[in-house]
């Protein structure tokens, strides 16, 4: 069979893999590991289930592997952005870890701590290299080196409960711009239901809208030419008009109550406990939702509809641009040898067949894709397929300095605390300053 093939030679790829990482010829057969070599492996996954089934893959490649121990680390989302820094200095830092791409992956290959597994990933004449989606592999690669293992696409979206549209009176298919979404925004409210869960405490979350509509109303040569200095920068007319319209949903105080002080996992457990209408969130949004009930169980599969990101009247960007993650495993420079076999072995497509199974992921290794189950996560992977620009999150992609302006101004905005030309201006000073 196809998959059992491409398995064997992932065997052959891991073993070349170390060969490539140490210097040394190997020889031909099965790789063995050095005796209790440990293989640190940061993550910040909270679904306990999602962990259960990287737990069995560990357990499976270890149970191959005598005397090699993979030891599963977690730090929280924002504990993970604050402290990492730190941690890769130090002499406990960890042999790999979770990447969203981007500026901040660049700017942590430039400081040279991690590895460059260009020459790891084409040897065999490529086979590791080629077992991924192209895209996700020219995402995470900078400077002509490949800067982190590919995991995972994404892209975000809104997620709604189908009881309370119903009850608003709400016709989900029929918002196709920004018009129409506020309208629905205003007719939730009136119907005495809180239209949006928000997670302003942590402000990433908020982004997200403040990305989306740069992207409606600029598009993709707007956004480019910002982050390259070129043109009126982040002050351009269209990225100020993006602000506005943010503000504009603010004004209707459409998130739940607190909501500027509601970290992510609460946000997700007052859209599952049924006290929001609507979610902008990732691909997994209902595996989720659950996790954060209150009663552990959350919505219904059939009871959460899914929709995209809305047009914007006029704008340059297409309704079938999409913003979202392009995830990986960026390896540190003092990992050992194991540390590359494992990730070939966690990434292969039988491994991530089983992930997407499981509703984690929408797969980057090529020929897992029919292992994408349910029918949302379905329908982002189909709105994957065909996506005319696919942009990184605003505050990975511009880097943690530009990023972490971009999360602020985004809640300052949609709050009413600084106005839109306010918020551009911030962004293209902190820009500015961070090519200095």
């Amino acid at each position: 069979m196809f998959y059992e093939r491409r398995a064997k030679a992932l065997r052959g790829v891991r073993i070349a893999a170390i060969a490539a990482a140490t210097g040394l010829a190997m020889l031909s057969g099965a790789t063995s590991a050095a005796a209790d070599t440990a293989v640190k492996w940061l993550h910040l996954e909270t679904d306990p289930t999602y962990v259960a089934v990287w737990r069995k893959i560990a357990d499976q490649y270890e149970a191959q592997h005598p005397g090699v121990k993979i030891q599963m680390q977690f730090l929280a989302n924002e504990a993970f952005k604050a402290k990492l820094p730190t941690l890769l200095q130090s002499s406990d830092a960890p042999d790999f870890f979770f990447s969203w791409g981007g500026g901040v992956l660049k700017q942590q290959e430039q400081t040279g701590t991690l590895m460059d597994l260009t020459e790891a990933m084409n040897a065999k004449d490529g086979a590791w290299l080629k077992s991924y989606n192209p895209a996700a592999v020219k995402g995470l690669t900078f400077d002509d080196k490949i800067s982190a293992v590919p995991y995972k696409l994404g892209t975000v979206s809104f997620f709604y409960n189908k009881a309370l549209f119903a009850k608003a009176g709400v016709d989900a298919s029929a918002i196709k711009t920004w018009d129409d979404y506020l309208a629905a925004v205003k007719k939730i409210k009136a119907a005495g239901i809180a239209p949006i869960a928000g997670g302003g405490g942590e402000k990433w979350p908020i982004h997200f809208y403040w990305s989306y509509l740069v992207m409606r109303d600029g598009g993709q040569q707007v956004f480019n030419d910002a982050k390259n200095g070129k043109g009126n920068g982040f002050n351009d007319p269209a990225i100020i008009k993006a602000g506005e319209q943010l503000a504009e949903l603010g004004k209707l105080d459409p998130f739940q109550p607190g909501y500027l002080g509601a970290t992510w996992p609460q946000t997700l457990g007052i859209f599952g406990d049924g006290k929001a209408a609507m979610i902008l969130g990732f691909e997994n949004t209902v595996a989720n939702q659950r996790t954060n009930s209150g009663d552990g169980k959350g919505l219904a599969d059939d009871n959460v509809g899914r929709f995209a990101f809305p047009a914007v009247s006029g704008g340059a960007g297409l309704a079938t641009d999409t913003l979202g993650g392009l995830n990986g495993w960026a390896v540190t420079k003092k990992a050992p040898p194991e540390a590359l076999d494992f990730l070939a072995y966690l990434t292969n497509a039988e491994n991530e067949r089983t992930m997407a199974q499981a509703g984690m992921l929408i797969p980057a290794a090529v020929g897992a894709e029919d292992g994408v189950k349910g029918p949302l996560m379905g329908d982002a992977a189909e709105q994957l397929a065909h996506s005319t620009w696919h942009q990184n999150f605003f505050d990975q992609d511009l880097g943690p300095s530009v990023g972490r302006v971009v999360n602020d101004v985004a809640v300052g905005i949609v709050s009413g605390q600084i106005t839109p030309k306010d918020g551009a201006q911030q962004v293209q000073d902190a820009f500015e300053q961070d090519q200095l």
